[in-house]
């Protein structure tokens, strides 16, 4: 199972936000859009990713001051990316490692698509449920 198929599923919108945004605005596009992270863009390239996670750790640390703040001040700039021929199973020990819930597809220096945790789960279910099928059809044939 790669990638790939997870996007052609869920398709390939990226939701991206400019980086002097301020949180209180991100806060309104990810509640708008039902999402927990945006990418932030420079041109065609990524700048950074930033999350629900990144947004309380603000709130935390600053206060209410924090939703004035722009995005660029808390982006993850470092941000972890996947090829579309990676494997699902590369992807969610990548996930687990780096503790990161939302990974862009990237191919040839594009982004392609995004893939969060949710999307590699609900996948991965699933594939173990047809596998289920396939062998309860098997058992009941024999």
């Amino acid at each position: 199972m790669r990638v790939r198929e997870i996007l052609a599923v869920k398709g390939t919108e990226v939701v991206t936000v400019d980086a002097h945004a301020t949180l209180r605005e991100l806060a309104g596009v990810l509640t708008a859009r039902r999402i927990g992270a945006a990418v932030i863009r420079e041109g065609e390239q990524i700048a950074g990713i930033i999350s629900e996670r990144d947004i309380v750790r603000a709130l935390a640390r600053h206060g209410e001051e924090a939703l004035s703040f722009s995005v660029e001040m808390v982006m993850v700039r470092s941000v972890v990316t996947c090829g579309p021929d990676d494997t699902i199973d590369f992807l969610m020990t990548t996930m687990t490692e780096e503790r990161i819930r939302h990974v862009p597809v990237v191919e040839q220096g594009r982004m392609m698509g995004i893939v969060s945790i949710g999307d590699v789960v609900k996948r991965r279910v699933d594939e173990i449920e047809s596998e289920a099928s396939l062998l309860r059809d098997y058992v009941q044939m024999r």
